[in-house]
C-alpha cells in the first residue's frame, strides 16, 4: 500500500521528467497563447493538459510517447481554433464570451449583475484592488472575456474608448 517497488518510482522519475521536458518544448513551439488565461476554452485546454501529464506520469498502460501524441494532439485543435477565431468572425463568437458593462456612472446595472452572477462586493473589491477609495472615482466596471474585472478610472478628457466593444443591456445608462 505504501510501497509497491522501486520499479514504479523509477519509471515515475523517468517518465516525470521526459514528459516535463516534452510539454515545456511542444508549448515552446505552440506560442504563448497556448497557456494565456483568455477564455474558457484555454482554460479546458490547460486543465487538459494537467490531466494529461499526470495520466502519463500515474498510469503504466500510458507509454511516453502516447502521452507526449495526447500533447501534441490537444495544443495543436487549441492552435487550430484559436488561429481560426483570430480569422473567421463566426468562430470567434463561438468560442469566446463578449467583455460586460457592471457599473457605469455612478450605477450598478443590476440585470447584468445577476446574468452574469456577479454580487456587488465583488465590483467593491476590484475597485479596492485598483487602488480607488470610492466607486466615485470610476466610470465604468467591466466583466472582461477571461473572467477579470476592470476598472475604468474617471478621467478628464472624457474619452473612453475602452468601452467601444461592450454591448449595453437595457438597463445600461446610455453613453
Amino acid at each position: 500500500m505504501f510501497f509497491n517497488g522501486w520499479e514504479a518510482l523509477l519509471r515515475i522519475l523517468i517518465v516525470g521528467v521526459l514528459s516535463y521536458i516534452g510539454l515545456i518544448i511542444i508549448l515552446r513551439i505552440s506560442g504563448k497563447r497556448t497557456l494565456a488565461k483568455m477564455n474558457a476554452f484555454d482554460f479546458v485546454v490547460t486543465v487538459a493538459l494537467g490531466s494529461i501529464l499526470a495520466t502519463i506520469l500515474l498510469s503504466k498502460d500510458v507509454v511516453l510517447l502516447e502521452g507526449l501524441t495526447a500533447f501534441i494532439v490537444l495544443i495543436s485543435m487549441q492552435y487550430v481554433v484559436a488561429w481560426s477565431s483570430v480569422r473567421f468572425q463566426t468562430i470567434s463568437k463561438l468560442i469566446k464570451s463578449k467583455p460586460q458593462l457592471l457599473f457605469y456612472k455612478g450605477s450598478f446595472l443590476n440585470d447584468t449583475l445577476k446574468a452574469e452572477r456577479i454580487l456587488e462586493e465583488e465590483i467593491f473589491q476590484a475597485a479596492r484592488s485598483s487602488g480607488l477609495g470610492s466607486l466615485d472615482e470610476a466610470t465604468a466596471v467591466v466583466l472582461e472575456t477571461d473572467g477579470n474585472i476592470s476598472v475604468i478610472k474617471l478621467n478628464n478628457n472624457h474619452s473612453f474608448s475602452t468601452l467601444s466593444n461592450i454591448k449595453e443591456r437595457s438597463d445600461s445608462p446610455t453613453q
